[in-house]
């Protein structure tokens, strides 16, 4: 999980609109992917969320999420994220 807006992200919309357009091609193509989820949490915070089958598929998820936001969203996100990496213990779908 990555957490954007300790100082908050200026333009969430942009960023959403980006990350549909680029990033999400990107990720898709990462072996193990299985799900990823952008969530705008209201007063400039956003979290992400991607699933991988493996850690492998997390890390070099992470390395391109880094990548992306290093070419595309820097200017529109005043501080680094916040990474958080785990297992899944709870899950639920419809």
């Amino acid at each position: 999980m990555q957490r954007y807006g300790a100082t908050r992200v200026s333009d969430t919309r942009e960023v959403a609109r980006l990350v549909n357009e680029g990033f999400l091609p990107i990720i898709r193509e990462i072996e193990g992917f299985v799900d990823y989820h952008v969530v705008d949490g209201g007063d400039g915070v956003m979290v992400s969320t991607s699933i991988f089958e493996d850690p492998s598929g997390e890390e070099e998820s992470n390395w391109r999420a880094g990548e992306f936001v290093g070419q595309h969203l820097e200017p529109l996100l005043p501080n680094p994220p916040h990474i958080t990496a785990g297992e899944v213990v709870a899950h639920m779908a419809k």
